[in-house]
């Protein structure tokens, strides 16, 4: 398997995508040698002036949309492994 360049890894997109609100979770595939592996990236998205931005840090009220959308996303992950 041919190794990515930087820029080749910078225009690499999420398989997956879950969206509640504010909260966001990202699948990305890596291929290894012994098969498909996922990793996740959750963060809260806000507003700063008239940019949008992320976060990975969450408040006492973003936690249960969190746990709802880490499950979500970890039905979906288990579900790829068929």
């Amino acid at each position: 398997m041919a190794k990515q360049t930087a820029a080749q890894s910078a225009k690499q997109k999420p398989v997956h995508e879950i969206r509640l609100g504010r909260i966001k979770a990202t699948v990305w595939e890596n291929e290894t040698d012994n098969g498909t592996r996922y990793s996740v990236n959750v963060c809260r998205l806000y507003k700063d002036g008239d940019q949008w931005k992320q976060t990975a840090s969450f408040g006492r009220d973003d936690l249960p949309l969190v746990a709802k959308v880490v499950d979500l996303v970890h039905t979906w992950v288990y579900e790829q492994a068929g």
